[in-house]
This record gives structure tokens, sequence and C-alpha cells, in this order.
């Protein structure tokens, strides 16, 4: 079962990313039709992490009592009929609707394949696995823009959204056949599904916390770069869809190089110092995103260029990072592995949806809102990691399935 499983883990781990992604040269023409800002065109990315972060807490004990298998089949089910509706959306209500439920599909999905994991493989093992399902997932920002970007020109934004509807409806025919059960059976199932019991034996841990937050840092970070580029470079500079998507790509590609290295890099530094490595690349790509709008290009392709170079070391960083922090994260949790799955979700996606969008209400434009994002943010995680009083909550725990 372990040899087979992560092929089925791939196939459910790309829902996720390919909602965020394959639309991303349409919104300044979603922005059109609708007659809606771009700020209300971003606010559907803002909504479907949201989504997939607040439902954590409520399908993570529901993988623990019922299994990973059931979940999966319903997530997936789900995430086909909401992007049939996005498809079909008429009013901008509607599409907005359609991605909360999007949201909702995709997070039934996140906590099957990272609770899989867990259930499976010991703490080393699996801050490997989840470097390769984090590969996988950094491929579709590398194919899903451009894919989108033709689909968008021959047939117009909806086909996005058609071509997620179809491609759920072969992974459903996919894992129904192939995912195995995997939930363990000391899995704590008996009592109230969502009593405080249930929960606080994973709040309470003070390592699971830190490295929470050090994976809602991550995708921070990387939210507030996707969710902003579109807009800085289609709109404000000037550049056509597929040049957005070859610069989004080239990021992209970097990142999934990254991803696969990974494990080489945690296997010379363990996971405590490669999530060290990890933040300190996201602080300097923030400290270059300033240095870059401060005194580089502010317009045409040199301008849109030089806001993409310094998210290369984002992508590095952010490669680096979810594996090993994840895996820190739930190492302690074999009995409610779901459980803890979600609310490592919870905190790393609502989290970093709330603080984005913050963000988005300033009058920072997208290089600035982009680099003191990476800077601040990794810049408090890396000043815990040197206070001695703290090493508690961040040493490296390694412990068996």
């Amino acid at each position: 079962m372990r040899r087979n499983l992560l092929p089925i883990l791939m196939s459910m781990v790309v829902l996720s990313p390919l909602a965020i992604d394959i639309y991303l040269p349409s919104m300044p023409n979603m922005a059109t039709e609708f007659g809606v800002s771009a700020s209300d065109i971003q606010s559907t990315l803002i909504l479907f992490l949201f989504a997939m972060g607040t439902g954590q807490l409520f399908i993570g004990p529901l993988a623990d009592r019922y299994g990973r298998r059931p979940i999966a089949l319903a997530g997936i089910l789900l995430y086909g009929m909401s992007s049939l509706l996005a498809a079909t959306a008429m009013d901008f209500h509607w599409l907005l609707i359609a991605r909360v439920l999007q949201g909702l599909a995709a997070c039934a999905t996140s906590i099957v394949v990272f609770s899989a994991v867990r259930d499976c493989f010991t703490s080393q093992e699996g801050a490997h696995y989840y470097s390769y399902l984090n590969g996988m997932i950094c491929v579709i920002p590398a194919l899903a823009p451009t894919l989108g970007g033709v689909l968008a020109l021959q047939f117009g934004w909806r086909s996005t959204f058609v071509f997620m509807m179809l491609y759920a409806v072969l992974v459903l025919i996919y894992v129904g056949y192939r995912l195995p059960e995997t939930r363990p059976a000391h899995t704590v199932t008996e009592g109230g599904l969502y009593r405080w019991s249930r929960y606080k034996p994973v709040i309470m841990e003070p390592h699971f916390l830190f490295y929470a937050f050090v994976c809602m840092v991550g995708m921070t970070s990387i939210l507030s770069y996707v969710s902003y580029a579109p807009v800085w470079i289609i709109e404000h500079l000037g550049m056509s869809e597929l040049t957005f998507s070859g610069l989004f790509a080239l990021n992209a590609v970097i990142n999934i190089m990254a991803c696969f290295a990974a494990p080489l890099v945690m296997k010379q530094l363990g996971n405590r110092g490669t999530v060290i490595l990890a933040l300190l690349c996201l602080f300097f790509a923030g400290g270059l995103q300033l240095v870059m709008q401060q005194w580089g290009p502010d317009t045409g392709f040199e301008a849109a260029l030089s806001f993409m170079l310094p998210i290369l070391l984002l992508c590095v960083g952010f490669a680096l990072l979810l594996g090993p922090a994840t895996s820190m994260a739930l190492s302690a949790f074999s009995e409610r592995a779901g459980t803890a799955t979600a609310i490592l979700g919870f905190i790393q996606m609502s989290g970093a949806s709330l603080l984005a969008g913050l963000v988005q209400q300033t009058d920072l434009n997208a290089p600035y809102a982009v680099g003191l994002v990476m800077l601040v943010l990794s810049s408090i995680t890396l000043i815990i990691m040197k206070i001695r009083r703290f090493s508690h909550w961040h040493e490296q725990k390694i412990l068996s399935v």
C-alpha cells in the first residue's frame, strides 16, 4: 500500500493549486465582464483559501471518525460540482459562492492527502513525501496559467472552470478504484465529533503551534504574490496574458526543482535546519523586492522582470519550507492525524488569507506589499528561533508512526 500510495495522493493534491492558478491570466477580463474591481476579483482567491482553511476544523474530525476514503470521494465530487457552478455563474455573487464551495472541497482532499502520509510513514519519511507532494503542487503553477491563458483566449475564461470539472471527474474515477483506507486502527473515534478534548492536545502543543505559524508565513508570502501578480503585471504594466504566464511559469519551474531537491537538503541539514534556510530565502527575497522597487525599472517588461525575479528566492524558500515544517508540526499526533492536519491547515490557510486580505486593504503597491510580507513575517520567525527560551518550540522531534 505504501509503495503505490504516492501517485494517488498526487492526483488529489493537484486540485487545490489548479483552482488557484489556472484562471490567474483571466482575472482582468473577469473583472470587466462582471463589472467589479480588481480587488473584488482578487477576493475570489482569498475566499477560496479562507474556506479551505476554515473547513479544516469541521472536515478533519470527520476524516478521523469515518475514514480518509469517504471524505476524499465526497470532496472530489463537491469540487466538480462547484467548478460547474463557477463556469455557469452569471452574477458575481454566484462566482463567490462557487469559490467557497471549491475551497471546502479542496480542503477535504488536502486533509486526506496529508493525513494519509502521517498514517503510513514516520516523521522523517513523511518529510520526504510531503516534499514530493509539494513538488507536485508546484508543477501546477508552471503549467496551469499557460493552459488557462490558452483556454481563455480560445473559449473564454469559463472554460478554465470547465477544465477543473473534467479533471475532477477523472480523479473521482481513479481514486474510487485505487485509494485504500489508511486510517490507523488506534485513531481516536469515540466521543463527540467537535468537542474541545479532541482539539485540545493539538492546540496546547507549542511545537505544533510554532511550525503551524511557520507554514502560515510561507503560505501568506506565496498568496500575496499570487494575488497581486496578475493585476500588477497585466493591468498595471500592460503585459499580455501569455507574457504573464511565461514569467509565472519561470518561477514555478524553479519551485519544482527546489521541491525535488528538498529531500537532499533535509538529509544534509535536518528538518529544523532546512526550515531556517527556507526562512532566510524568504527574508532575502523580501529585501530584494523592496530594493528592486525602489531603484529598479518602473515600466515595461523590465519592470515586470524586476518584480518577478525576487520571487525566485520566494519559490525556493517555499519549496524547502512546507515539507519539514508540516512533518514536524504533525510528528506527535499519530492517533489524531486528521484533526491535527485540520488545525494545521486552518492556521496555515485561514491565517494566510486573513493577513493577505488585510494587506490588500492598504495603499501599498504590489512590489512593496509582497516584499514587506516576506520580510516582516520571516524576520519574526527567525528571531523566535534565535531566542534560547523558545528552543522547545522548534527543536527536532522524531517519533515513530
